[in-house]
């Protein structure tokens, strides 16, 4: 079976060597970047060097293949998908777009096709475990999501590193976070409720307010339901500052008699410095609490994530834990143990048990494992 990764960044990159280190599949990788390819040294993987900004030449490329698994920046997601479920191919996509998902599933109907989308770990694998205990309780009251990628040193000024593409980080700190609350849903600014929280070997981390809960909010009937994203103490207050004063504004500037966009100057100055490099230890936290009713008891189920850079196989965390969850999704629609045609978020899978069993025994095949505890609660 033929699959082809779209994107040879941070996280396709382990995409591609984890399909090809079994012999279930003939991989294939594309980017237009030359040094990102130049990284991959597996010898059962084919590199190409191609844009994959241009649908017609997209769909030329991925025509012969039974499988694609889009890896690009989230700009560049909705289009790219939109291209491969054009090109009639079942797909899993991890890409972080603003579009709603949702838009393409009449298309991808018309041409019986399966697509599983926002499938890396947050969003991705929350869902999963929020579409799971969703279908065995009567009723969700509460949801809160907390996820963060963090370089495991500590470097001042930011403490931060970009363990995925960096101008979807800069979007988690400018787009609007929609959440339910009370049963509607609202809008809150970016980086609001600021809440400090205990992470097990991490130690106290800063919470903010993010726009990651996107299908959850049409697909799971919760009263209340968050997504925070967690930086150590002391990052939010920086990111405020560069945002009010403007620089992560897209309206051009004039300077020096050149329309400027602040967004592009502070990327430029960021970038460098948020560069997650081959060796840079990182790690992957998330905790998440679902809360709802199953005949008359309030019980509440919590899921904990710790995942560390790989140092044998020289993989980042981000990498692992994002791209491993996408690599399970792909095999089990090959094997067609998923086959639901249309675009199906994550949660989706979650109220599929076998779908469940599969993943987890992926990820844990590759030293990825959930905690989970279950208590009853009383409210007084």
């Amino acid at each position: 079976m033929k699959v082809i990764v779209l994107g040879a960044g941070l996280i396709g990159k382990p995409i591609a060597v984890d399909l090809a280190n079994e012999n279930e599949f003939d991989v294939s990788i594309a980017d237009i970047n030359k040094t990102a390819l130049s990284k991959i040294n597996h010898k059962d993987i084919h590199k190409i060097e191609q844009d994959l900004g241009d649908s017609d030449e997209l769909r030329h490329l991925i025509k012969d293949y039974d499988l694609v698994l889009s890896a690009v920046p989230g700009y560049m997601g909705f289009k790219t998908l939109k291209a491969i479920i054009e090109a009639g191919k079942n797909a899993v996509d991890i890409a972080f777009f603003s579009e709603d998902l949702f838009e393409l599933d009449k298309l991808a109907r018309k041409q019986n096709v399966t697509v599983i989308a926002d499938m890396g770990i947050a969003p991705g694998m929350s869902n999963v475990l929020i579409g799971h205990v969703d279908h065995v309780l009567d009723y969700t009251e509460n949801i809160s999501i907390y996820v963060a990628g963090l370089p495991k040193l500590r470097e001042w000024p930011f403490e931060y590193k970009a363990v995925f593409s960096p101008i979807d980080v800069i979007e988690e700190y400018t787009r609007p976070a929609r959440i339910i609350q009370n049963g509607e849903m609202i809008t809150k600014p970016a980086l609001s409720d600021v809440e400090l929280i205990d992470m097990p070997k991490v130690g106290t981390l800063e919470a903010f307010n993010t726009d990651g809960l996107r299908s959850l909010m049409k697909t799971i009937d919760a009263r209340n339901m968050v997504e925070k994203t967690m930086r150590y103490k002391g990052h939010i207050e920086k990111i405020a500052m560069l945002r009010e004063i403007g620089l992560f504004s897209k309206e051009p500037v004039e300077f020096h008699g050149m329309k400027v966009r602040p967004l592009d100057f502070t990327a430029r100055l960021l970038f460098p410095k948020w560069k997650l490099n081959e060796g840079d230890e990182d790690i992957t936290v998330m905790k998440i609490i679902i809360e709802g009713k199953k005949a008359d008891r309030t019980i509440r189920t919590t899921y904990h994530l710790h995942d560390e850079f790989d140092n044998k196989a020289g993989i980042h965390s981000m990498a692992r834990t994002t791209g491993f969850s996408a690599t399970a999704a792909l095999r089990m629609i090959a094997v067609g143990v998923y086959s639901m045609k249309g675009v199906s978020a994550p949660e989706f899978i979650g109220k599929c048990p076998e779908c469940v069993g599969f993943i987890f025994k992926r990820l844990k095949e590759r030293g990825i494992q959930f905690v989970e505890s279950t208590e009853e609660v009383n409210h007084y």
